[in-house]
Formats: C-alpha cells, structure tokens, sequence
C-alpha cells in the first residue's frame, strides 16, 4: 500500500474556507473504529489496529452514489479504490494526532462550527445532512477530526519548513512574466433594459446626479448595491463593448450610451493604471505564500510517504 496517494489537505483548501474545504473532502470518508468483537460486518480494513468494516465502509461509498446516477461498474471500482487509498492516509495521520495528544479546544471548534454554518442559508444545512444521512453530532464530530488532522500536519510535517530571502528573489526574478500588469481601469456602470430609459439617466447624470446615486437607483446589474463598480480589469476580461469605451475614457468622463447583448450601459472611467511590472516588494507576500505551499505539498507527502512504510495495513480486497 505504500504506493497510495493523497493530497495535503491544507493545500487543497487554498482560495476557500480551509475548514470548509478539509470537510468536504474528508465528509465522506468518515467511518468509526470498533473492537473487533463488535463488529457486524467483515473486516475491510486494518490500519495500526484501527478497524473499518465492510458495512462502513459501503455506507460511505453510497454516500458518494447518490451524487452520480448510472455510474459504471469500472467508475464504481475506481472510486471506492480511491476512497479506500484516502481512509488509510486518514487513519494513519488520526493515529499520529492521537500519539501527539493533538486536541481541539472546545472554543476553537464551536468557533469552526458556526464559521461553518454561516456558509448554508436556511433550510439548506438540514437538506446536507439529509442527503449524506448524517446527524449533527455526526457531522460535527468529522469537522473535529478534519481539524486534528490538518493540527497534526501543521505540527508534525511543517515545523521545519522555512523560506529564505535567497529563494524569494530566486523565485520573483525565475516568474518575472507573471508579475507583469497589462493596462487597467476602474470603472462603474449603469445598465438599464432600453435605449429611452439609458438616454433618461444619461440625462440625470448630466444635471449633476451622482453616478454612484444613480447606479443605485436605475441600474439593473448585481453590481448596483455597489454604486455600479467593476473593480480593476485589463482588456479582454469584459465584453468588447466595454473594452472600446472604457479603455479610450479619460478619468473622470461619464460615456455616451453604450448597447451591447446586455442591454445599454453607462460608464465612468474613476482610475487608470498603466502597464507595468509589479516590484518584488509588492509581490513577496504573494511569492511567500506560493513557496509555502509548495513546500507543505512535499513535506506532507514526505511525512505521509515515511508513515505509510512504516504502518500495518490489512485490506480484505477480496471484499470489494
């Protein structure tokens, strides 16, 4: 078994919620240790002692089924072989947190919880639970496990992890081309339904309403509540209506009425930036973080890769 893989679980939650992210992952991989006397079931699997039976393990399988109609016997085989790959490097880094005494204060995880609640809105957290036959205990109980597991990489695998100033500036001179900033502007719009209602607000506009006011008010884009602002973008990253407009607006100017397949737009250029290539003093936090992750990457393999060897996994593969 040694040749099994996984992903570091910390590098898969980067850009999202990193709770969120370890939960969803490991939700369906989730399967409780029994002594051997109790089980109901055949063994499936062993780890260092720590039992997952057939029936366990099934139900997890299900879980994921239920998600993918007409599933193919092959795919079938393929995902509870990748499963079953998952729940082995799961209960070997469980058992290096039990060794550790790795805990999670019952603030920290309460904490976790509510984090993780406010992503569903109403209705909707019950709806999950239904569909992965989960209770809230149950649930809650694999978010602490999710935690412990991702406590134990960062104190097990990652605490000699260091960056020096030599790799940073090795690294910002080796990616130089991706710190290049293409032109950009900050605009804000206004986009109504019809050419009247456009030449209307354009009107206001003209009188002295505020742009912000108006967008408000008329605009039927989601970025109304905003007052109409876009943010920065470079060319080719709206439609090409805007881009003719916008990127030819002196700051400041509003445009005349613009139609594209959206409808009719207004803009006002607030800010322009000019092309130009990012110093390694405004990009280090970023290089840092990518060397970080990289480098988490190869120690959990490394760390994860020296336990699988030294490990006692059993699996019955008679039973799948």
């Amino acid at each position: 078994m040694n040749n099994v893989q996984s992903r570091n679980p910390l590098a898969m939650s980067r850009g999202r919620n990193p709770y969120l992210i370890l939960l969803v992952l490991f939700a369906l991989l989730l399967a409780a240790c029994q002594e051997p006397d109790k089980l109901e079931s055949s063994v499936l699997l062993r780890v260092n002692g720590r039992i997952t039976t057939l029936d366990q393990f099934q139900g997890e399988v299900s879980r994921l089924m239920s998600a993918e109609n007409g599933m193919s016997k092959e795919r079938r085989k393929e995902l509870e072989r990748s499963l079953l790959a998952q729940k082995i490097d799961r209960e070997i880094v469980l058992e290096q947190a039990d060794q550790a005494g790795i805990q999670i204060p019952v603030e920290q995880l309460q904490s976790v919880v509510e984090e993780n609640l406010a992503e569903y809105s109403a209705g909707d957290f019950e709806q999950m639970l239904r569909e992965q036959h989960l209770t809230i205990e149950e649930w809650r109980r694999q978010l602490e496990e999710n935690l412990r597991i991702e406590a134990a990489a960062r104190r097990l695998a990652y605490d000699r992890i260091t960056i020096t100033e030599q790799e940073i500036a090795d690294y910002y001179r080796e990616h130089r081309e991706e710190f290049n900033h293409t032109e950009q502007v900050r605009t804000r719009q206004i986009a109504v339904g019809s050419e009247d209602e456009g030449q209307r607000v354009l009107g206001l506009l003209h009188q002295g309403m505020d742009f912000g006011d108006a967008a408000q008010k008329f605009s039927r884009s989601p970025d109304a509540e905003q007052g109409g602002d876009l943010g920065f973008f470079s060319r080719g990253e709206m439609p090409v209506e805007f881009d003719q407009v916008v990127f030819s607006l002196p700051p400041g100017r509003i445009s005349d009425l613009v139609h594209s397949e959206y409808g009719f737009h207004i803009f006002l250029v607030e800010e322009r930036r000019p092309a130009r290539r990012m110093s390694l003093a405004e990009v280090r936090d970023e290089i840092i973080a990518r060397l970080r992750e990289t480098k988490e990457e190869k120690a959990y393999q490394d760390w994860l890769q020296a336990l699988r060897s030294q490990a006692s996994i059993e699996v019955d593969w008679s039973l799948l």
